[in-house]
């Protein structure tokens, strides 16, 4: 009984957490790196750690994850299991595998990181509001315009119930190995960061008070969206 009682506890704590496990066409973890909290669904805190890249279990490339094909100028959709529980601001990564690297074998380390998404929230008297709560799936457009070739696609959402102290954001993060087909490659990706780098703890973004805010606009961490 008392270990039931415990189990119970364990679960209800874990319950509000999430991860994005795959990609739409592809099994759990298949095409997305595993990452550390595939069975706990805790996040990340610490944004000058190098889990906040990706998360992985298993530091450095993907090993035997499977790379999904995907059109430029098509979509990714994410699915979030169970869901996108906590109220913060969804976005989106990308970046491209350096000449003479593997996509297997790459770690994403670097400024190499290019924003493709973000989302922002409506304001009503001092509180957020955003979109993607309790979103079981979400999808973003791979720009028409970038090379072909091999991506690593970061999911990240940044929980901010909690936000109001440096360390209070909780991140959930995944990516996924895809290999871009029909770019034009017109243009490069511009404004890139790296991760860890990319983001302070004290960033506006990510230290706030969503529900006392003063009707202030949001502003977003990290760089601008990357557009065609």
């Amino acid at each position: 009984m008392k270990f039931s009682a415990m189990l119970l506890a364990a679960v209800a704590n874990a319950a509000p957490h999430y991860t994005f496990p795959h990609i739409q066409g592809t099994a759990d973890w298949q095409s997305v790196r595993i990452t550390a909290n595939h069975y706990s669904n805790g996040p990340v805190t610490d944004v000058t750690s190098d889990a906040i890249r990706c998360y992985q279990l298993t530091p450095g490339g993907g090993g035997s994850t499977s790379t999904s094909a995907v059109k430029a100028g098509g979509s990714v959709t994410w699915s979030a299991n169970p869901n996108i529980y906590h109220p913060g601001a969804l976005s989106a990564y990308m970046a491209k595998v350096p000449e003479g690297q593997t996509l297997a074998g790459w770690d994403g380390s670097g400024a190499v990181w290019f924003k493709v998404y973000q989302d922002m929230p409506t304001i009503a008297g001092s509180q957020m509001s955003w979109p993607s709560q309790n979103k079981a799936s979400v999808s973003f457009t791979v720009p028409s315009c970038i090379e072909n070739g091999d991506y690593l696609f970061r999911i990240e959402h940044v929980a901010l119930h909690s936000a109001s102290k440096a360390g209070g954001a909780q991140f959930y993060i995944s990516c996924a190995q895809i290999s871009v087909t029909g770019g034009s490659g017109a243009k490069k990706p511009t404004d890139l960061v790296s991760f860890p780098g990319a983001y302070k703890a004290t960033d506006p973004g990510i230290m706030l008070n969503i529900y006392a805010n003063a009707g202030k606009p949001y502003t977003p961490a990290g760089p601008a969206v990357f557009t065609c």
